[in-house]
């Protein structure tokens, strides 16, 4: 029976783990430059109905690195999509095509359909403002690589909480692992309510909610810092949210001196040029881990591993 990553609760506590180990084996493999043949006679299919640049990439990365082949589009001019074709006929059609899908589309719960509609593998890339499960795994192992524990920290969250998809898996798979945690976002920005209600009927976790990044800063062992999705806003609420916060070096004066900085990219402003000279400052490295994460997810789904 086909196993699929729509949703970060589609894997066990157990899996994520067991995945983080295959993804050691497979960083030190990306360092050394080797080229695996756990996938080589394997097809990866990439479809994104939306921008992207580390996760489309990061995606053909690892199956290239796993000795498979990759195919598919990075927007859907070009393809039959722009003669409206649905979801589920480009689904079924490309099934056929490939061994495995990686899927990004703006509509919430895109990903869900697609799966449903497949007779290979879907790996959710980001649905809308819902989901983005391979972000949060190597979110999660990236902390994990840093501070040594996930159940023993308090993690700061800011920014668009209330779009940033990262930030709603990310929530979610910090307190099944028992990571206590504060949020920080602009009035109208924040949290949907349906996370915290599962963060608290859920996980029993109640975060710290404010609206000013310095009232936690101090007591944190991470900082988990997003963007505004320009592209999920008209343009006079963009501007209005746009330079709500910044993370500047001054900021990061009063941070513990080992706490990190994380962030998913792209960065927009959010995040000074001058932090990126910290060597807190982790997301450069963060986004290398998306291929070691994302060749251990797509080795473990096509059974290579």
């Amino acid at each position: 029976m086909k196993k699929d990553l729509v949703n970060i609760k589609d894997l066990s506590n157990d899996e994520i783990l067991k995945l983080f180990d295959i993804a050691d084996e497979m960083s030190r493999a990306v360092e050394k430059k080797e080229r695996l043949d756990l996938c080589k006679n394997n097809i990866l299919a990439t479809l994104f109905y939306e921008a992207s640049t580390r996760t489309r990439l990061s995606f053909e990365s690892a199956m290239f690195r796993l000795g498979g082949s990759v195919l598919g589009f990075s927007s859907t001019e070009g393809s039959s999509v722009s003669k409206g074709e649905t979801l589920a006929d480009t689904i079924r059609t490309v099934a056929n095509y490939s061994d495995v899908i990686a899927i990004r589309h703006p509509n919430e719960g895109s990903a869900r359909v697609a799966s449903q509609y497949s007779s290979v593998p879907v790996i959710n890339g980001g649905d809308g403002g819902h989901q983005h499960p391979t972000q949060t795994l190597l979110d999660l192992y990236t902390i994990l690589k840093e501070k040594g524990s996930l159940s023993s920290l308090t993690i700061l969250i800011s920014g668009d909480l209330k779009f940033g998809r990262t930030t709603h898996s990310l929530a979610i798979s910090l307190a099944r692992f028992g990571a206590k945690m504060c949020f920080a976002s602009p009035p109208g920005l924040e949290m949907p309510e349906y996370i915290l209600r599962t963060l608290r009927e859920e996980f029993n976790n109640f975060p710290q909610e404010g609206t000013n990044i310095r009232d936690f800063i101090h007591q944190v062992d991470a900082i988990y810092v997003t963007r505004v999705q320009r592209e999920r806003l008209g343009e006079m609420e963009y501007l209005k949210y746009r330079d709500a916060y910044v993370l500047s070096s001054e900021v990061m004066k009063s941070a513990k001196h080992e706490t990190i900085v994380l962030h998913p990219l792209p960065r927009v402003n959010e995040i000074s040029r001058d932090v990126d000279k910290d060597p807190r400052a982790l997301y450069f490295k963060q986004a290398f881990n998306g291929v070691p994460i994302r060749m251990a997810l797509i080795a473990t789904l096509l059974g290579k591993v």
